[in-house]
């Protein structure tokens, strides 16, 4: 563990952790940030923070965000303004696009619905209602955006070094799978 805390003496590694809400994303990217040595990132809770700042809450934020393009935009320079930084783990539904020209390692978390909903409900203690809204509406306001501003289609998954189902995966047993995959693309 003391050699890899020392990664970014060698390499300045940005590794991307996407998908869809509910899929444990977040999960990964902390664990790999914490085990690794790097820096945290997340365009999720810099979205959560504007939400609180403007008195919206995640799903109205996400409408607003439908008609103006500069709400993603703002977040994206700052995605954009940490990765240029190295030694970092980013946690975002499109830093694999955005970032397509930086040297990343990119990785997709996703599982079924059931799980994500689930995932949502533990998470973050809300009705059975808002987590299948939370799951289903931003998972599809998020493409539809990101489609009408960038022409990016976050469906096609082809971008990303690793594509992980967790559905049927304990926590543990996903995350040494990212993280051996992660230690071979940095050679550790």
């Amino acid at each position: 563990m003391e050699e890899e805390k020392k990664i970014c003496d060698k390499i300045k590694p940005i590794i991307i952790v996407s998908g869809p809400p509910g899929s444990g994303k977040s999960t990964y990217a902390k664990r790999l940030s914490q085990d690794l040595g790097l820096r945290y990132y997340t365009s999720g809770q810099a979205f959560r923070e504007l939400a609180k700042e403007l008195n919206k809450d995640l799903i109205e934020l996400n409408k607003i965000a439908q008609k103006d393009p500069e709400i993603d935009l703002k977040i994206d320079k700052k995605t954009l303004e940490e990765a240029k930084k190295g030694c970092i783990v980013i946690d975002s539904h499109l830093a694999a696009w955005i970032l397509k020209d930086l040297p990343t390692i990119s990785i997709y978390v996703k599982a079924d619905l059931n799980s994500r909903v689930n995932r949502i409900l533990s998470r973050d203690k809300v009705s059975l209602e808002n987590s299948i809204e939370e799951a289903t509406y931003r998972e599809y306001t998020h493409w539809a955006r990101f489609k009408e501003y960038y022409g990016i289609d976050i469906r096609d998954l082809s971008i990303f070094d690793l594509v992980i189902d967790t559905t049927k995966l304990s926590i543990s047993d996903a995350y040494d799978i990212i993280l051996n995959f992660v230690k071979k693309m940095l050679k550790l």
